[in-house]
Formats: structure tokens, sequence, C-alpha cells
């Protein structure tokens, strides 16, 4: 049976064993699909023993994305950029490719809920790892311009200054944020998870069609809510579906078939898995 894993620590609450199976059954197929608790100081022998046995690819969640970017041999583009991997697949000649398809799941699901982002104005709160592996799908899907603002502006405007070459990016504080017209408002910060919320002007989400928060929750988040509050019109959703997407690239990459996100996303939400 072919085998595959994520690793993490914790890892107890992942919800990827379930999601490639159901994939893995829309082609009639079984796979063993393992959350593998790797130790913080024994993360990369953990995987290499995996790949060993004859593991076929591997995901990779917190706190491990930047260890696994060192561990790549090889890196795909939007991998580099991230400057984190959440996908590993052993190749023929022994290496390691290192993927990176959080950003892929982030715009395939924002693309279930609006109809195009070309020319889209982003604003993307949070300058840590989660938004750095989005900016550039972002802007290869179209984005106008993308607005990272963040607690500290330094690290804000050199997350920008990565991304330059590939679009309008520009970086600023919470309390610094350029006055316009956002179509979308992305909450890549981990504030939701104990329920609270960005120290971000409301004025600056109350014209926006879209608010997406990469945290998700059987609840409302509360940077949704906190949205709601101040534009009743703008369609909120959780990170959910960014979740799924991300695994169906990991899927695709590992067997070469792209499976159905919807289905998988429904029953989660419906909690039938």
């Amino acid at each position: 049976m072919d085998k595959y894993a994520v690793f993490g620590n914790p890892i107890k609450h992942s919800k990827s064993p379930v999601i490639h199976t159901q994939f893995a059954g829309q082609f009639n197929s079984v796979i063993e699909y393992r959350a593998i608790l790797a130790e913080l100081s024994e993360f990369e022998s953990t995987v290499m023993e995996f790949f060993a046995q004859g593991g076929l690819g591997a995901n990779v969640t917190l706190p491990f994305k930047e260890r696994a970017y060192q561990l790549a041999g090889q890196l795909t583009e939007r991998a580099r950029l991230a400057g984190a991997v959440n996908t590993l697949m052993p190749q023929t000649d022994g290496s390691i490719l290192g993927d990176n398809t959080d950003g892929a799941g982030l715009v395939a699901d924002l693309l279930r809920h609006i109809e195009t982002l070309s020319g889209a104005t982003v604003l993307l709160i949070g300058a840590g790892g989660a938004a750095r592996g989005c900016v550039y799908p972002l802007l290869q899907a179209g984005a106008a311009s993308v607005v990272i603002a963040n607690r500290t502006a330094e690290k804000a405007q050199q997350l920008a200054q990565l991304f330059a070459e590939y679009g309008e990016v520009q970086g600023v504080a919470l309390n610094d944020i350029p006055d316009k017209h956002y179509d979308l408002v992305i909450n890549s910060t981990s504030s939701s998870v104990t329920g609270q919320v960005p120290d971000v002007d409301p004025l600056h989400v109350s014209s926006c069609a879209l608010a997406y928060d990469m945290f998700y929750s059987d609840q409302q988040t509360a940077f949704l809510a906190w949205v709601t509050e101040y534009n009743a019109k703008a369609h909120c959703v959780d990170g959910m579906g960014m979740l799924v997407g991300q695994a169906a690239e990991a899927f695709a990459l590992w067997r070469g078939q792209t499976p159905e996100i919807a289905p998988v996303l429904s029953a989660m939400k419906e909690g039938r898995l």
C-alpha cells in the first residue's frame, strides 16, 4: 500500500489523514496516510526514516516548515519564495523535492467565493510564514496590489521588498494602513486562535467584498465576527477550504491526479469527517 504521512508537533488534531483518504477514494485507490508526531530535536531523522521505509510523500505542519525547507534538496519556485515547505516528495535520484502548496490552496478557496482575483486590491494582515507563502500566489492570480500590514512595520516592509519584482506590494504598520478601498482582506495572523482581533482600524474592512481568516473553527472566528460588525455585506470565509485546497495540491503532486475539493470540504463543514 502506498504510504504517506503528515509530520508536526503537536499533530493529534490533524485532519490531513481523513482528507487524503477521501481524495484517494475518489480514484478508487487505497492509501495509508498517518499523522506522525516528530520530536522537536528529531524532525529530520524521523522524516528520512519514513522515506527509507518506502514513504512516497509527506506533509509538514507547525513548527517544522522552515526545517523542511532546509531538508529539501530541490525546491519549487513557490517554495523558494515562501521560504518554507509543507510538502515533501522523494525523487528517483535520492534527493527530496520541497513544495509549498499553502498559497495555491488559499487562491483556490478564494476563487470559490469570488469570480476573479484579477485587478483586486488586497489587504494582508500579518507578515509571518503564513503571509509569506501567499503573496506570490495572490500576485500570480492577478491581484493588482497587496498591502502587507504587520505589528512591526519593518517585517512587513522586508516581506514587501522580497516580492516587489512580481507586482505592487507595500509593507506598513497596522496603524499606518493606506486609506483606500480593499476588495479582499485576509487575516494571516493567529489572533483568532485566542479569540483576539488584529489592532486594525475598522475603516479598512468597511467596504471589502470578501474577508478571509486563515484560521478555521466550528464557530465563526473572532476576526470574521469583527468584520461582520463593521461590514454586514462582506462575505466572510474561514480557512477550512485553504486546508483542503493545499492538501489537494499535495495529492496531485504525489499521485498525478487532481482530486475534487468540494465534496470533502462539504463533508468537513457538515461534521461528517
